[in-house]
């Protein structure tokens, strides 16, 4: 699903992967209630927090464009009502 480059969570700002017009990221947050640490269930797919506890998760596209970044999937007006 998602397809390089890989552009990493973590490391020192202005360094690594520099975002440039043409690609789209997806960003990805999670909030967990007691743990950073998530595990990945035998179907390769499906994430769990390791302690069990409550979590959520949304996701948002971002395309890098000449003139910044676009949030793909905001909602739009007629969504929200």
């Amino acid at each position: 699903m998602h397809q390089d480059p890989h552009v990493s969570n973590t490391g020192r700002p202005g360094r690594g992967y520099r975002l440039r017009p043409g690609l789209l990221l997806a960003l990805e947050p999670w909030v967990m209630l007691d743990t950073d640490e998530l595990v990945t269930d035998a179907d390769g797919w499906t994430l769990r927090s390791a302690t069990g506890c409550r979590t959520a998760h949304s996701e948002h596209t971002i395309a890098i464009t000449d003139g910044g970044a676009e949030i793909l999937t905001r909602p739009t007006r007629a969504a929200v009502g």
